[in-house]
């Protein structure tokens, strides 16, 4: 649109443009698309040449030629009302269809075109009357049209790009799913009467406890809005938080990821407990609603910030807004349309230059890809469509392999489509120089122009007419066409592998497992077995070393910290060479002879002590050091209120945050307390208020004895 603004501006006489929003963050984007435009012919910013004005007032200046606005301004302009500099999207919610009338400020001639961003929304509805106001050529912008978008614009749709178009075009990038269901997201839960329950009031925030009078019975869907589950979102969250590296190989840096809560309430818990899983600060993870203080800063942060990684949302995000370096998009809230789905599902699609991109993700190639992760069941409704270029079927099936397929003339619908997903994320990656390499190697024929190929080859629409026409013959014939010069080039088919093993070569494309670990190259024949057998020989052959850890595991008066400092030094033992073990690979390798029970997540030291526990003969069973935490500290507060011992509200917040920590991080000291979550309580000065100078320092290290026991 900018383009077509300037083709207006400069050689079809026209004089002024509106672009029209309905949220100010739309027109800020705007903005800035505008300013950065270089003209075609000799670079110069747009800028330079034509003056363009958002509006924070109510005047046009008579030297503007594009006007950008939101409708609720614009509306109050022809009404002839004051509109505040710090206007909000909801000062103008409105119930009914608005009316204007004849303003001779700003007359109905007053703009040649005007352009209407994100259209499929209510901007026609109870706005109609501001876009009709004027006389002038009108064109909506929306990536999700709709039956009244169609009806407004009179059925007259000028142009379409399909998401698969803007894959293979590397306007937009492929994306994976994952799904992940849990017993609470898809069945509800249910809270039983006469047991205190804690209760929030959503307009204080203030908390009680009381007793209902019957059970509480709740679907999934219920969960943030009517009800609160914390145990949901923190499975959740901790299991997004052990398999991201499965999509994202060799990185280290969690993606730029976006979560959708359902309510502000909901928001502000999802907030506190990625920061407690990943340990992670303020700057780490925040809130951006339109309730949050300054909003559009932390929009502008979240771009911009490598520290800032996660951001939580409930609508102000979920259309238009563009987070271009969001790599991760997070469901915790059910869409009922397909529209608003795939305006959400949108945030993460958007391509970037790999170097802007890396400033904000050092340690990542390029944005290859997004991850959808969805424990809520969204994209298994029919109402979405959550289809990538890629189909699902063909994700475990190696580059290698499509090329030889296109090679020997068999390759089907949805293989040429997964092969036009893949070399579409290989051309984002490769240097200008392998990039040319392989356009050289097919005469001409750039990477981009083959994936292009495919995807109109690959297209329903297409697939359905060759049907039609030739039958199936002929539809097998548009797809060998699409790879003909694939398959009539081995040396180009060879370069293509050879660098792609460049960029993946410590990986097995071959291995339905994404991730690629440690155990799978050490494991040998004998697999687990091997690991198990081999570890607990290092046990005996260093029976002095692991004698003193058994004694300080039984002895209540240990010091935590000798405790820890300890296995610290075992861990580093043992992931050295001839060794290589982490406390990750000894796990699984339990996990897969079906002795530990449950996922032991990414968490060095904590794991192991109860594999040492276990192997030590302390404990009957080996299970997550998490879940002992929490048995742990159930059967603390048991002993203390039947001692007599009652606590505050307050206090339960210190002692269950210190047992979650204490699940990640095996001790809590002071310092500790001077960090994220406690921080939002006043730190260590907070615990000293609520639990007394004489009471606190005793509480710390008794939950440091007691919890890892």
């Amino acid at each position: 649109m900018v383009t077509e603004t300037y083709r207006l501006l400069r050689h079809a006489g026209a004089k002024r443009v509106l672009f029209l929003v309905d949220r100010n963050n739309l027109g800020r984007q705007a903005q800035g698309e505008f300013e950065n435009f270089r003209t075609p012919e000799d670079g110069t910013p747009f800028g330079e040449l034509y003056n363009v004005q958002r509006l924070h007032s109510g005047v046009v200046l008579d030297s503007t030629h594009v006007v950008i606005s939101t409708v609720q301004r614009l509306y109050s302009m022809l009404r002839g009302e004051e509109v505040p500099e710090d206007e909000r999207d909801d000062d103008y919610q409105v119930d009914d269809a608005v009316e204007v009338e004849y303003n001779v400020a700003l007359p109905p001639e007053t703009f040649d075109l005007v352009i209407v961003d994100e259209c499929h929304r209510s901007i026609y509805g109870k706005w109609r009357a501001v876009l009709e106001y004027f006389d002038a050529h009108m064109v909506g912008l929306t990536a999700t049209p709709v039956a009244q978008t169609f009806g407004f614009f009179h059925e007259n749709l000028v142009s379409q790009y399909t998401y698969r178009q803007a894959v293979a075009d590397q306007v937009n990038v492929d994306f994976d799913i994952m799904r992940i269901r849990t017993v609470v997201g898809e069945q509800g839960g249910s809270i039983p009467a006469n047991v205190p329950v804690r209760i929030v009031d959503l307009h204080t925030r203030r908390e009680r406890y009381e007793q209902l009078d019957t059970n509480l019975d709740y679907s999934a869907d219920a969960i943030g809005r009517t009800v609160m589950n914390l145990s949901q979102i923190r499975t959740v969250i901790q299991r997004f938080h052990d398999d991201w590296p499965q999509y994202f190989p060799k990185r280290k840096l969690v993606p730029k990821t976006l979560i959708f809560a359902k309510t502000d309430q909901h928001a502000d818990e999802i907030v506190d407990i990625v920061r407690e899983i990943f340990s992670g600060d303020t700057k780490f993870c925040s809130k951006i609603t339109y309730r949050a203080e300054n909003p559009e800063q932390l929009i502008a942060d979240f771009r911009n910030d490598a520290a800032f990684r996660i951001a939580v949302t409930v609508d102000m995000i979920a259309t238009g807004t563009d987070v271009k370096p969001l790599e991760c998009v997070l469901f915790l809230r059910g869409v009922s349309s397909a529209t608003y789905f795939e305006q959400m599902k949108g945030r993460g699609a958007r391509t970037i230059d790999t170097d802007e991109f890396q400033r904000v993700t050092p340690d990542a190639r390029a944005k290859e890809k997004f991850l959808l992760v969805d424990p809520i069941g969204v994209t298994d409704s029919p109402l979405v469509d959550a289809k990538p270029l890629q189909p699902a079927t063909q994700r475990q099936v190696s580059l290698e392999k499509l090329l030889n397929r296109a090679a020997s003339q068999g390759i089907s619908v949805d293989e040429a489509a997964a092969l036009a997903s893949r070399l579409s994320a290989l051309d984002r990656q490769i240097t200008p120089d392998e990039r040319d390499e392989l356009t050289e190697l097919a005469s001409g024929e750039t990477i981009k122009e083959i994936v292009q190929g495919l995807e109109r080859a690959t297209d329903e629409e297409a697939q359905e007419i060759a049907l039609q026409l030739g039958g199936p013959e002929a539809q097998q014939q548009l797809v060998l066409d699409a790879v003909r010069t694939l398959a009539e080039r081995p040396e180009l088919r060879a370069r293509i592998l050879t660098i792609r093993r460049k960029y993946d070569l410590p990986y097995d494309e071959h291995t339905l497992d994404r991730v690629v670990s440690v155990e799978a190259r050490l494991m040998g024949e004998n697999g687990p077995q091997q690991v198990v057998e081999d570890w607990r020989q290092y046990l005996q052959d260093n029976a002095d070393e692991i004698t003193a850890l058994r004694v300080a595991f039984s002895e209540p008066r240990r010091d935590p910290a000798d405790v820890y400092r300890s296995l610290k030094r075992l861990a580093a033992k043992i992931e050295s060479p001839p060794y290589r073990w982490t406390p990750e690979v000894l796990w699984r390798a339990y996990q897969n002879l079906g002795i530990a029970k449950g996922n032991g997540g990414r968490k060095g030291v904590p794991e192991l002590m109860t594999i040492l526990r276990y192997e030590l003969g302390l404990d009957s069973e080996l299970r997550t050091y998490r879940s002992r935490v929490e048995d742990t500290l159930a059967n603390w507060l048991a002993r203390q209120e039947q001692s007599g011992v009652r606590f505050t509200v307050d206090q339960r917040w210190w002692i269950e945050k210190i047992a979650v920590t204490l699940a990640n991080r095996l001790l809590v000291t002071p310092d500790d307390l001077d960090g994220v979550p406690f921080t939002e309580r006043g730190g260590v000065d907070g615990f000293i208020r609520d639990f007394g100078d004489d009471r606190a320092e005793q509480l710390l290290d008794e939950l440091n004895r007691t919890l890892p026991a």
